[in-house]
């Protein structure tokens, strides 16, 4: 990190997931102008991906991303589900609702503890709490089992050995002690002893992937339903024995997120309500929509809508036609890559084009050329406008169209913290929305089993569609959008099919819509909006842009890839 005529770098921000590039250029007071997003790795799954069987897509797409670790294979399916007109069986869908509403949960209360509770928890802070003190703290909060004194001195210990060690090891590389901190000692030991129990909680709540999937990360998905049949009776398939774990995963979720999630949101939101009016950006918000109750190609009965929001009018929802070539477009005019009608040429995915065109400095480089490319990511947009997508664009798109949970959680949390609605389109209201939605999908995962419970004791326990299995029933063109609402954002793989392989494949995914680039118009992405107006207490550490920016939660691993031209090897990493 390093400042340079007033501009503030910060390179990698991610904590775990990608290689992200800040650039920010300050006033003389230490206040944001512009800022500038780069992707730092290439990308190439879509050529990876021409030629090969659709019905294989999902494995190869699902490896866009380690850290989601399904999202793409269901994207992947369901584009192939949508170009050959598959309706996938009742209980499929229950399985895979199941499977996203898990993935929701892990993925939500990993990042807010492991990725972006450190940008407001100081932990060296923690070892002047006072334990009982702690205990009191956070018993006031919930009935956590876990709020002992002994508990928490427990792991006062902890810290304190890695302190003194000289090794921070997992708390390592943050600004401890810097000034923008605002919670006392007892709430920053209460954050951290939470911290390391969602890492234990995390490893139990995956094996629901595991259980349905067959494995985790990357488990399995098929063309026409899920691959693992229902038989109760049977040990290689999904039988009572596993639906029982099931049940248990799903007790453990909503235990963790109604008694630590939600109560520590809302103890460390009410230390920074300031936080509130600031990092909004775009003021456009847009959903996809997911959890279908029956088919997926019935917007009408997503658990989530789909729409779009602009200028913050939460009364006015603008439709989204994914396979209109007007409304959904990718611009490269500040990106690495190259169209064949040229850089100022917005394509639609069906017609996306992923050529390389590098000319940008050779690392290490002081800054970027943003006036030129100067990113891996392309730059999405919607009828030409840029637009938020994530957690924030859900829970406002559930609140406007009266969404009755949404409706309750968002108000009772406005009340709680005493700010206004607009405290909504902000870093913490983005935070926040985190976290309420976490609450609605464990909430809606109970339901979603206890429909499957029903189905299998009615006698139904079907999980694929054979029908269009067979590529010589296929039409020789056909071409699919599939969607879901990624915990990130709106997810969309767009697949053209030409004599039973692919001709072309295109994915955009939530890091792309809010990390890219400007466009041809000048227009900034999500990131580089949200960041206009922070003043920098100090530019040598500056926690305002992380905590911003981490309030996306980015990955840009699902922005960008490595592989070179001709599928060699590029380099190996060895662990010592």
């Amino acid at each position: 990190m390093s400042t340079e005529a007033r501009r503030v770098v910060v390179d990698p921000i991610t904590r775990i997931e990608g290689h992200l590039r800040i650039e920010a250029e300050t006033d003389a007071n230490g206040v944001i102008q512009q800022a500038y997003s780069a992707g730092t790795m290439v990308r190439g799954i879509e050529i990876i991906l021409r030629g090969r069987d659709p019905r294989d897509a999902w494995a190869f797409a699902q490896r866009i991303c380690g850290v989601c670790t399904l999202v793409h294979g269901i994207a992947s399916v369901r584009a192939v589900e949508d170009a050959l007109g598959y309706q996938v069986p009742a209980n499929a869908n229950l399985v895979r609702n199941l499977m996203i509403g898990s993935q929701y949960v892990h993925d939500h209360v990993m990042h807010f503890y492991h990725l972006h509770a450190l940008d407001w928890v100081d932990v060296v802070s923690a070892l002047s709490a006072d334990p009982a003190a702690t205990s009191t703290l956070a018993q006031s909060l919930s009935s956590y089992p876990r709020s002992s004194p002994g508990h928490f001195a427990d792991v006062q210990r902890r810290i304190k050995a890695l302190v003194e060690s000289g090794q921070l090891g997992i708390f390592a590389n943050a600004y401890w002690g810097h000034p923008a901190y605002k919670l006392p000692p007892e709430a920053n030991l209460m954050a951290v002893a939470h911290y390391l129990d969602a890492l234990a909680w995390q490893r139990d709540v995956a094996a629901l992937h595991a259980i349905f999937g067959g494995k985790n990360p990357h488990p399995h998905f098929l063309v026409g339903g899920v691959p693992n049949p229902i038989d109760l009776n049977s040990d290689s398939a999904i039988n009572s024995k596993r639906l029982s774990q099931v049940q248990e995963i799903i007790t453990r979720m909503r235990e963790f997120v109604d008694q630590v999630y939600v109560p520590d949101t809302l103890a460390i939101a009410g230390f920074y309500k300031d936080w509130a009016a600031q990092g909004e950006g775009l003021g456009n918000f847009m959903c996809y929509g997911d959890f279908p109750a029956t088919s997926i190609n019935d917007p009408a009965k997503f658990m989530v809508p789909r729409g779009v929001i602009l200028d913050r009018n939460l009364s006015d929802i603008q439709e989204v036609d994914l396979h209109d070539p007007a409304q959904i477009q990718e611009f490269v005019s500040h990106a690495w890559y190259d169209y064949a009608d040229g850089k100022q040429t917005g394509l639609h995915p069906y017609d996306g084009e992923t050529t390389l065109n590098y000319t940008g400095p050779k690392p290490p480089y002081q800054q970027l050329d943003v006036n030129d490319g100067y990113s891996w990511l392309k730059s999405p947009r919607w009828r030409g406008k840029a637009v938020e997508v994530g957690p924030l664009a859900r829970m406002l798109m559930m609140y406007a169209t009266g969404h009755d949970q949404a409706r309750e959680l968002v108000d009772m949390t406005l009340s709680r913290l005493e700010v206004p609605i607009d405290a909504l389109f902000s870093t913490l209201g983005r935070t926040a929305a985190r976290t309420l939605e976490t609450k609605i999908f464990a909430d809606a995962m109970q339901g979603w089993y206890d429909q499957l419970i029903y189905n299998i004791k009615a006698g139904d326990t079907k999980t694929f569609n054979p029908t269009l299995w067979d590529p010589t029933s296929w039409p020789k063109k056909a071409r699919g959008a599939g969607f879901m609402e990624a915990p990130r954002g709106a997810l969309g793989h767009w697949i053209v099919i030409e004599n039973g392989k692919i001709a072309n494949y295109q994915a955009v995914v939530p890091s792309t819509w809010n990390a890219g680039p400007r466009d041809a118009g000048g227009q900034p992405g999500a990131y580089e909006a949200a960041l206009a107006g922070h003043r920098l207490h100090d530019p040598k550490q500056p926690i305002e842009i992380l905590r911003t920016i981490h309030s996306f939660d980015p990955c840009i691993a699902c922005a960008v890839h490595v592989m070179d031209p001709d599928g060699q090897q590029l380099i190996e990493v060895k662990v010592v």
